[in-house]
């Protein structure tokens, strides 16, 4: 076989393979038109062969610049060949997605004379590929977008540097409480009717709304208009889910809260806007749900402390951060009269003094000295404590070193009879023996029973009995004084008290108020008449509460004099002792050996 007819042979098998080829198959000049092309890609393209015959390769796909810088490098033979993932034109106007390899054909002499582009289509896996991520990315129940979707879309409003962002972070009331009462097929129907309120609301103004799990969702806002812009459209969230349902033929009613966030984008962070957002969540549903909360740095600051303490309390205990003070407890039943012969001041009628009390107690109270935040008083970490259950083991350490400092003073000084007043919290009696530990302290202290007064408040001992009421008559039969706390501020039921084995009643301080001087300076402002019924009011039922303490063999303590005028009326009244700053602040126990040694 001659030249001329190898090449005829090698020219007719190359035309065959590219007329059966099962792929498309085309030949382009170095001006961008096809040569020629194969059934096979005139069929993927809805076309006939003829109608692709010189047509130029820009109709049939969309060149970016970087394919064309590539493309041109192979023209120009710095290249043999490149592989590309396009999408070319369907007659019909759809995309057909395609991976096409094209390799550079040359001429004799070696330069660049006309491309290959051998095309695949694989429409079909790109098309389950794409099921496959809208499936990763979308909740299956309700189709919103889910969590990552949520957050890449999140992470790209976060690129928009200058912009301002907003959230409304929201989740259905009691939607527990729906699925175990109607069942979870209900639940699911309210999940896929709050989207579809969500989606059709606020979709179509560009916000994102997205399911971020269990009952949980998002409206994200990324170029927000300013803080009114979110808390109108949380509360316009709150109206639009709370009206009812009709899910599975039940009429269903369920509400939602909301927490809110809105701030520039500068000096946040993804993280920190869901976290703060969450959060926020948590203040509306406290703060009675079906409603929306805006955040409160302040809040969240407080709340982050919170959590620091619950954290540290019980190391601190063990590093000896905490400390008790003891605030005096004086009689009431003395006054000018009762003085000393030797005492030379002069009798001028005047309410008594500091200096004319006589200290008959005082109240331990709890300090923590915080390496960070320096001296806490009780209020800040107590109900911490409660919550936490640190108060067990803080509690019984304070009742220890109360009747360690009360045995060092009766053995100095014995005639004083000198009681220790120690707080008891509610869970002390349910998490721990409290009775046990008492008994313990006072053998191991060697401080007289009849010396240690515990402080409850109403609600730890008015609720229905049980190990609380049992421990308290076990107490009593101890010698144990036992006072109720902030009386008047609970439940105030002197006839459930009759059947207690209570010896101290104490006032709340606002039962004070209007035994307070400055009666001209009130006057002014709330007229004579409102001051003086006040004031009436005030002395009369303090009076009421303190015959009826009498009448039930009950002794009563005031809490919060701030004056020598309230200490005057308290005492017309027969109030048997008080405490207060009039009488001395909580002071460490040296201050107390100061007060209890004679004056010479």
């Amino acid at each position: 076989m001659d030249l001329a007819e190898a090449l005829h042979a090698s020219e007719t098998r190359f035309r065959a393979a590219f007329t059966d080829a099962g792929i498309g198959m085309a030949l382009v000049d170095p001006h961008d038109r096809i040569i020629e092309a194969n059934p096979a890609l005139a069929e993927m393209l809805g076309r006939s062969v003829p109608d692709l015959i010189r047509l130029h390769i820009h109709e049939l796909l969309d060149v970016e610049e970087e394919a064309r810088r590539v493309y041109l490098e192979l023209l120009r033979g710095d290249r043999d060949r490149i592989r590309l993932e396009k999408r070319l034109k369907h007659r019909s106007g759809h995309a057909v997605w395609t991976n096409v390899t094209i390799s550079l054909i040359r001429d004799a002499d070696g330069r660049p004379q006309y491309t290959l582009a051998m095309v695949e289509d694989v429409s079909e896996a790109r098309r389950l590929g794409d099921r496959l991520h809208y499936q990763a990315v979308h909740d299956p129940l309700t189709m919103l977008p889910n969590r990552s979707l949520f957050f890449d879309r999140l992470a790209g409003a976060f690129a928009e540097a200058d912009q301002r962002i907003g959230l409304c972070y929201l989740d259905l009331d009691g939607f527990a409480a729906i699925n175990d009462t109607l069942g979870h097929h209900v639940g699911d129907d309210l999940l896929v009717a709050v989207a579809e309120r969500l989606e059709q609301r606020f979709a179509a103004r560009g916000h994102l709304v997205a399911r971020m799990g269990g009952d949980e969702f998002a409206v994200l806002v990324p170029r927000s208009a300013g803080p009114e812009e979110l808390t109108a459209l949380a509360a316009e969230v709150v109206a639009l889910l709370s009206a009812p349902y009709d899910l599975a033929g039940q009429r269903v009613v369920a509400t939602a809260s909301v927490g809110v966030v809105e701030r520039p984008v500068p000096g946040t962070t993804p993280t920190d806007l869901v976290r703060d957002a969450d959060a926020t969540l948590s203040w509306a549903k406290s703060d009675g749900r079906a409603r929306w909360a805006f955040y409160d740095p302040e809040r969240i600051a407080s709340q982050t402390t919170r959590q620091l303490l619950a954290t540290t309390m019980l190391p601190a205990l063990e590093r000896g951060e905490f400390v008790v003070e003891y605030q005096p407890l004086v009689s009431l039943r003395g006054g000018p009269d009762d003085r000393a012969p030797d005492d030379d001041r002069p009798d001028d009628g005047a309410p008594v003094g500091p200096e004319d009390a006589a200290l008959c107690g005082v109240e331990a109270l709890v300090r923590w000295q915080h390496p960070e935040f320096g001296k806490l008083s009780p209020d800040r970490f107590i109900g911490i404590a409660e919550e936490t259950g640190a108060i067990v083991p803080l509690g019984r350490w304070v009742l220890e070193t109360a009747c360690t400092e009360g045995r060092a003073w009766l053995e100095r000084f014995p005639e004083s009879e000198l009681f220790v007043s120690v707080n008891l919290a509610a869970r002390q009696f349910w998490d721990s023996d409290v009775v046990a530990d008492v008994a313990e302290i006072l053998g191991s202290t060697r401080f007289p029973a009849r010396l240690l007064q515990l402080e409850l408040t109403e609600s730890a001992v008015m609720g229905p009995a049980g190990r609380p009421l049992e421990a308290l008559h076990a107490l009593a039969a101890m010698g144990v004084r036992i006072a109720i706390d902030d009386f008047g501020t609970g439940y105030s039921n002197l006839a459930y008290l009759s059947r207690l084995p209570v010896h101290v009643l104490k006032l709340d301080g606002s039962f004070l108020e209007g035994f307070q001087e400055g009666a001209e300076a009130v006057a002014a402002v709330a007229g004579p008449g409102r001051y003086a019924r006040r004031q009436a009011a005030d002395e009369q039922i303090v009076l009421a509460l303190v015959q009826l303490a009498h009448a039930l063999g009950l002794t009563v303590t005031a809490e919060g004099v701030e004056s020598a005028l309230q200490a005057d009326r308290l005492r017309a009244a027969g109030c048997d002792t008080a405490q207060g700053w009039h009488f001395g602040r909580a002071m460490p126990a040296a201050a107390i050996v100061e007060l209890l040694t004679p004056r010479q």
